[in-house]
């Protein structure tokens, strides 16, 4: 599009945001919301496209007002990344909350065929994680430590190890969005049976106790956040398959944008999993249950309350600041 058609068409909607900024025009919360996030689309586009017009720069100006106003603070550098955490992530994951419902929903289905498959095929389990892992497994619940695997290997070396394939597995239920959400779909749901019949395994051999208290300690962080980043994976497909008033092109600059943005927001929990993984879980034969339990509460608290709760009061403020300017 050229620029004089793209200022034409958008040329209404920003002035009617720079009344609403500077308070001739009045706005509920909701309406002055949906205007800044329409204004900041604008603006990576222009960026994309036009960027070093005085388009870019109007557009500049108009978002820097509202975020002074909105957030009482400018975005200095230093404060980039508690910004993100704390403001940016919240108000992304609150706008695209539909696709966080949609991803819970596919988990707790596939974890559910995961667990029926193995109830009623004595060889599934078998088929999923195959017979040496479980062999294996079967060998240490005889010793009365199902979860010895844990204990193999360095403190470190495990660390490492399992944070680079649990970013690994992320990743590619975030990338493969890119197919219109299918590949995410299946990645997900690969993983989710997985989970479902090896956690039914443990039940079956009368330890699912002892598996909860240790797969579970890094287990709560590392399952959400796979969650969240399928969330991630289909905002990415929908960019393409529902484009909405955007061409298709820029709706997919869009939707990655934001999209990445929700998958990078995982990247602590991951590796918060991976260390608690590597250092903790290993010794959770050896735990009293209340300290298991605690870990296991508390970790699935933290991230529970930031991606389920947390946007919801940050998106009620910003609400309350935006009343105020109007």
């Amino acid at each position: 599009m050229r620029e004089i058609a793209f200022i034409k068409q958008n040329k209404e909607k920003w002035l009617e945001f720079e009344l609403a900024i500077f308070g001739k025009a009045k706005k509920n919360p909701d309406e002055l919301a949906n205007l800044y996030i329409q204004m900041m689309n604008d603006l990576s586009y222009a960026q994309t496209y036009y960027p070093k017009s005085k388009t870019v720069i109007y557009l500049n100006h108009l978002a820097s007002q509202i975020y002074q106003k909105i957030y009482k603070t400018k975005r200095a550098e230093r404060n980039r990344f508690m910004e993100f955490f704390k403001t940016e992530v919240p108000l992304l994951v609150y706008e695209y909350r539909r696709y966080l419902m949609y991803s819970f929903v596919l988990f707790f289905i596939t974890v559910g065929i995961g667990v029926v498959s193995a109830i009623y095929d004595q060889n599934f389990v078998r088929l999923i994680l195959g017979d040496g892992y479980v062999n294996m497994t079967l060998d240490n619940i005889k010793k009365g430590d199902p979860m010895a695997v844990y204990g193999t290997g360095s403190n470190w070396g495990s660390f490492i190890g399992i944070t680079m394939n649990n970013l690994y597995v992320g990743a590619r239920c975030y990338i493969y969005g890119i197919f219109g959400g299918l590949g995410t779909f299946y990645i997900s749901m690969q993983n989710c049976i997985m989970l479902g019949s090896f956690q039914y395994f443990f039940y079956e051999q009368g330890v699912f106790w002892k598996s909860v208290r240790g797969i579970w300690i890094h287990g709560s962080m590392e399952i959400f956040a796979i969650v969240i980043e399928t969330a991630a994976g289909f905002i990415l497909g929908a960019s393409i398959l529902f484009p909405k008033t955007f061409s298709r092109i820029n709706s997919f600059k869009i939707g990655f944008k934001n999209s990445f943005k929700i998958f990078l927001s995982t990247f602590p929990f991951t590796i918060s999993a991976g260390f608690l993984e590597g250092f903790i879980t290993r010794y959770s034969i050896d735990m009293p249950n209340w300290l298991s339990s605690f870990i296991i509460l508390f970790t699935l608290g933290i991230i529970s309350f930031y991606y389920l709760v947390y946007p919801f009061i940050v998106h009620k403020k910003t609400q309350q600041l935006s009343a105020n300017l109007t």
